[in-house]
């Protein structure tokens, strides 16, 4: 691909910027950054750790996930030398390579929610368009996998709430029978849900966790 080619830049250039929109909706990122977040909230420890630190080590541990997923996209890529060449050699090396990405978000994603978005095409583009479409199509997996992922989030995001719900129900009835109305719970359940957290080294097991979601 020239690079005196206006198109080809330009075209190089809006792939570009699809990078961040991809890392998004194509990775393990969207669902370990939920889960992290709704983690800090159960906590109750508001902005701390920042949004900054969470979104640094989801994107580190979607880097550490697809890790083998890149390495083969970049083999595939590698192994078309005219991929360069026009625009038309390039986008058919990008579906090419695209196949273990596919194959991720396939084996990551609800079946059901696979059948779900085919017979939505099947409805609403028209018989002719969505004659071809299966399941394993980009425009179906990605929806998805991305339903499937924000599905899951919330599924462990509830079940990390449950222990620090007990605990701000413990304190409150406790300070209620105490008659100490005006003591604010949170500000003795937060310590104890820090040392909870803490004493079963929580950021260890929830990452470890998350990993293995993908194994």
């Amino acid at each position: 691909m020239s690079t005196a080619d206006p198109i080809s830049l330009a075209l190089v250039l809006a792939l570009m910027a699809l990078v961040p929109i991809l890392v998004v909706t194509t990775t393990s990122f969207m669902k370990i950054a939920i889960v992290m977040t709704l983690v800090r909230n159960a906590l109750g420890v508001q902005q701390i750790p920042p949004n900054i630190a969470l979104y640094g080590m989801a994107l580190i541990l979607t880097t550490f996930i697809m890790a083998p997923i890149g390495d083969r996209i970049y083999e595939n890529t590698m192994a078309s030398p005219t991929a360069t060449k026009s625009v038309a050699a390039f986008i058919d090396t990008v579906r090419t390579s695209a196949e273990p990405l596919r194959d991720f978000m396939v084996r990551n994603s609800k079946q059901e929610q696979r059948d779900m978005f085919v017979r939505t095409a099947q409805k609403m583009w028209g018989p002719e368009l969505s004659a071809n479409v299966k399941g394993t199509d980009f425009l179906v997996v990605i929806p998805a996998f991305m339903v499937s992922e924000m599905t899951s989030a919330f599924q462990i995001g509830f079940l990390l709430f449950l222990p620090f719900i007990v605990i701000d129900l413990i304190i409150s009835n406790i300070l209620l029978a105490m008659g100490m109305m005006m003591v604010s719970p949170v500000t003795i359940s937060l310590p104890l849900k820090l040392f909870l957290f803490v004493s079963v080294d929580g950021w260890s097991r929830l990452i470890h966790g998350l990993i293995l979601t993908y194994v």
